[in-house]
């Protein structure tokens, strides 16, 4: 599981001119879901996005987390971070998860997220307009398998 992960100040998925998820300051998680990701990969990832100290403290140090802030994530599913591009121009998605377990596996990731911060969704497989204002910037990339 990839997932490129900003501090935001706002984010929104607007799908078909309507909106149908914002937040205010906190995460936007953009989720790649690959073919070999598990139940272990969705607890990892969102434990680190929810407990990673990336906000700054009184004296602006980076030492506090979106779950000790109560902060929310909006996450969007995002296909392409599972793609590879090793060869030639076009980039290979064939170790992108096949969309109807991504589904499932996306929601769960939600869900466990969930258990840490408030969450707000894209549409899973929409054509969607994400609106980011990022906040520094602070953006990591997490894969599931490196930690």
């Amino acid at each position: 599981m990839v997932a490129l992960l900003q501090r935001v100040k706002k984010s929104a998925v607007v799908v078909e001119s309507k909106k149908v998820a914002s937040i205010e300051r906190g995460l936007n998680i953009l989720l790649g879901v690959v073919r070999d990701d598990t139940e272990k990969d969705i607890e990892k990832l969102a434990a680190k996005a929810a407990n990673l100290r990336i906000f700054s403290d009184d004296r602006g140090k980076l030492s506090l987390s979106a779950a000790e802030l109560g902060l929310p994530a909006l996450v969007v599913s995002q296909f392409t971070l599972a793609a590879r591009i090793k060869n030639g121009r076009r980039p290979d998605f064939g170790y992108a998860m096949n969309p109807e377990r991504a589904e499932i596996l996306y929601e769960e990731f939600c869900k466990e997220l969930s258990k840490y911060i408030e969450v707000q969704k894209g549409v899973f497989g929409a054509y969607m307009e994400v609106e980011i204002v990022g906040d520094g910037p602070v953006t990591l990339i997490l894969d599931s398998k490196s930690f």
